[in-house]
């Protein structure tokens, strides 16, 4: 009778322990899966996966007015990634840019933003970091920025100065939808770090908060409420749209780094939270810059270059085509005569190719990305149908491509944007050098002539001490 009831005990137990894992193993399913949306809304695969690289084992040098910033490896690789990584270690990564073994990150990753974040999120994306990204045994080059930079402790002084430790507490004044998007907007969307200037010492300047800034070569427009210099005159509606494809006809098309982020993050958030950031974003503050005289997705007409190509005389020389002549040669067949563009496919998210008049490309004042657009090309998917315009930086001269944006901005754009041959070639080499470099070293040099001088003086009374 013992051994039956010690048989019926263990059975119990058994079967007790077979209803508990399954629930244990759907609540660690449910984390993982969490944290994997997370990352998502976070786009760090964008950064930290090299092209051509497996996912998340870095390699990928970023671009900076400082240098190029080497991303780490964030697999959970014992030996060259975040296996080792505790929670805690994790975290203060993440949210404090502070390292397992104590070195300081630099703020192209933005965990100035990510400190917004909760300690559930925090805890669900370790969750998908350790249990379901493939680990990748391979290092990343390491990062080699010019001294001073090259010493990570300065980071510890640029962190006490800009810093902001606490997470985002909701406002009790606003709606759930709104708290939700400015939780997202302000920390793993990570808006602010693009789309705000950023002051001499290379922080995000809050009083001018989604005002625009330079990313090296890109711009990233100014997304304030302002009606004419921010998207202030988009609907809700037309935000989230954007969010989703990219893509808003009559206003604008992502490139660049945006298309990257609505590709790889916000394109693949949830209905819920685009709307959410869309009603955030079109209720911050309204930053007016001074250049601005008409929303930028309002200029332009339709203007058929035929008029002023064919039929008169036309250069032998290629290298010597004006813009209109670049324009029609290089342009026309995709964009049309009209500058009115094309669609290739049909449907919903039918791919098609914009219209370069009501552009914002074309509209803003800063002309960067006019450039960068023909230097680089632009590839994308949309609905399954890949858009791509084709790079040509090999195919025409810094003269060529100043003279083509100039055309389409006097055409189809801001008539008072203006593309310079300088600026082709500052852009095609990565961007302007930042001044922050010299002034550091010159600090420093004044700091130790400083030092020396005081020194001297010490000494100096000290040996007129000693000879009373």
């Amino acid at each position: 009778m013992k051994k039956i009831r010690t048989w019926c005990a263990l059975l119990a137990l058994a079967s007790g322990v077979s209803g508990v894992l399954p629930v244990a193993q759907a609540a660690d399913a449910d984390l993982v899966k969490r944290g994997e949306y997370l990352a998502t809304a976070g786009d760090c695969v964008a950064c930290h996966t090299a092209q051509g690289g497996k996912p998340f084992a870095g390699g990928l040098e970023i671009a900076t007015p400082l240098g190029k910033i080497v991303s780490t490896n964030i697999t959970p690789s014992r030996s060259e990634g975040i296996g080792n990584y505790t929670q805690e270690q994790f975290s203060d990564a993440l949210r404090r840019g502070v390292r397992a073994d104590g070195q300081h990150l630099y703020p192209a990753m933005p965990y100035t933003s990510y400190a917004q974040l909760a300690d559930d999120d925090v805890k669900a994306l370790y969750a998908y970091f350790m249990q379901s990204v493939p680990a990748v045994d391979t290092k990343p080059a390491a990062t080699g920025l010019p001294f001073p930079f090259s010493i990570r402790l300065s980071m510890a002084a640029w962190n006490l100065l800009f810093l902001d430790r606490k997470p985002f507490v909701p406002d009790g004044a606003k709606s759930a939808e709104w708290n939700r998007g400015a939780y997202l907007a302000l920390g793993l969307a990570h808006c602010s770090t693009c789309h705000t200037p950023r002051n001499a010492l290379m922080a995000e300047d809050h009083s001018r908060a989604l005002a625009g800034a330079d990313l090296g070569t890109w711009y990233a427009p100014n997304i304030s409420s302002d009606p004419v210099s921010g998207i202030g005159a988009w609907s809700e509606a037309e935000i989230a749209e954007y969010l989703r494809s990219g893509r808003v006809d009559g206003k604008a098309q992502a490139g660049g780094p945006m298309a990257e982020a609505i590709d790889n993050s916000l394109g693949k958030l949830s209905d819920e939270d685009r709307r959410a950031l869309a009603v955030y974003i079109k209720s911050s503050a309204p930053q007016r810059n001074a250049a601005d005289t008409q929303a930028a997705h309002t200029w332009g007409k339709p203007m058929l270059v035929a008029d002023s190509v064919r039929g008169g005389a036309l250069a032998l020389d290629t290298s010597r085509f004006n813009g209109a002549q670049l324009y029609d040669a290089n342009c026309a067949s995709c964009h049309q005569a009209r500058g009115e563009g094309s669609t290739r496919w049909g449907g919903k998210d039918g791919a098609s190719l914009p219209s370069l008049f009501n552009n914002t490309t074309l509209g803003h004042a800063n002309s960067n990305n006019v450039v960068m657009a023909i230097l680089q090309g632009i590839e994308r998917k949309q609905g399954g149908a890949e858009v791509m315009m084709p790079a040509f930086g090999n195919q025409l001269n810094d003269e060529q491509i100043a003279s083509l944006s100039n055309y389409l901005l006097q055409n189809f754009g801001n008539p008072a944007a203006k593309v310079t041959v300088e600026q082709v070639k500052t852009l095609r080499a990565g961007g302007p050098a930042s001044p922050l470099l010299n002034l550091a070293r010159i600090g420093m040099l004044v700091g130790g002539l400083l030092v020396v001088l005081i020194i001297a003086l010490l000494l100096r009374r000290k040996r007129a001490a000693s000879g009373r």
